[in-house]
């Protein structure tokens, strides 16, 4: 599997801005969360989440539809579908 792309745009005391681009078949690799964090998605798409314990599931991203996690989520995303996908990732710093 591919490794998807990313780009810290913003690193400062208080928050950490990553840019996360996922094309046809690429993956971020298992990473647990270390800051709670909110994702904002640029492109609409289907992400495949699989879960330590090797449990898939789907998360749908809607443009502008922004969602919040706490920190110590450990999962690989991986995109399964023919279009590249595209997310900020907002994390939080303590």
């Amino acid at each position: 599997m591919l490794s998807a792309q990313s780009d810290v745009q913003v690193d400062t005391p208080e928050v950490r801005v990553t840019e996360w681009r996922l094309a046809p078949g690429s993956a971020t690799g298992r990473h647990i969360h270390e800051m709670d964090y909110v994702i904002v998605p640029v492109t609409a798409g289907q992400m495949t989440i699989v879960a330590p314990s090797g449990e898939r599931s789907k998360a749908q991203l809607a443009v502008g539809k922004s969602y919040f996690r706490k920190a110590g989520v450990e999962h690989d995303v991986l995109n399964e579908t023919g279009s590249e996908i595209v997310f900020l990732e907002v994390e939080l710093k303590p």
